[in-house]
C-alpha cells in the first residue's frame, strides 16, 4: 500500500510540473515570445535550451532586466528589443524561471 500511494504522489507531482510547464509556455507565446524563441532550436534568437545551458539560477536578475530592457551582443549582432511595454517584472521572472528549467 504504501507503494502504490509513494506512486500515486510521484504521478501527481508530475502533473503539477507539467501543468506549470504548459502554463509558462502558454505565457511565453501569450507575450510573442515564441516570435524570436523556440525551445529547441535557433530562430531570430537562440533557443531556450542553449539559455538554459548558458546561464544557472544565479544568473536570474540579469536575465529578467535583459527580457525587459532588451539588449545585445551575446548571442550575436540581432538585438533583442525591449519588452517592458508588455511584460511584467513578476512574468518576465516566470518566463525566465522556466527557460532555465528546459534541458
Amino acid at each position: 500500500m504504501k507503494k502504490l500511494s509513494a506512486i500515486a504522489l510521484i504521478a501527481a507531482t508530475s502533473l503539477v510540473i507539467s501543468g506549470q510547464a504548459t502554463a509558462d509556455e502558454a505565457l511565453a507565446k501569450k507575450k510573442n515570445c515564441t516570435t524570436c524563441h523556440a525551445i529547441d532550436k535557433k530562430l531570430i534568437g537562440p533557443s531556450y535550451k542553449d539559455v538554459a545551458a548558458k546561464y544557472k539560477a544565479a544568473d536570474v536578475p540579469a536575465l529578467v532586466n535583459k527580457v525587459l530592457e532588451g539588449g545585445s551582443g551575446v548571442w550575436g549582432a540581432v538585438p533583442m528589443t525591449p519588452n517592458k511595454a508588455t511584460v511584467s517584472q513578476a512574468e518576465a521572472e516566470q518566463l525566465v524561471k522556466w527557460i532555465l528549467t528546459i534541458k
